[in-house]
């Protein structure tokens, strides 16, 4: 679920795959949850709730490579 694109590491699954953002930070040893505010889902372990995603306009990007 994830390319390799100008040196960042890009979720492919966009910003509405839960069930597969929720799947990959299972199993990824570099999950931090972010801050409270930051949060946007109920499952607290998602890539979309980790502190190392950056989001862009379409999905969003891992900062420590984790898709690698």
């Amino acid at each position: 679920m994830w390319k390799r694109k100008n040196e960042t590491t890009v979720f492919l699954g966009g910003k509405e795959a839960y069930a597969a953002a929720a799947h990959m930070a299972e199993g990824c040893p570099l999950f931090r949850e972010d801050c409270e505010e930051e949060c946007v889902t109920d499952d607290p372990r998602s890539c979309y709730n980790c502190r190392y995603r950056r989001w862009t306009k379409d999905s969003f990007v891992c900062m420590k490579g984790a898709g690698q």
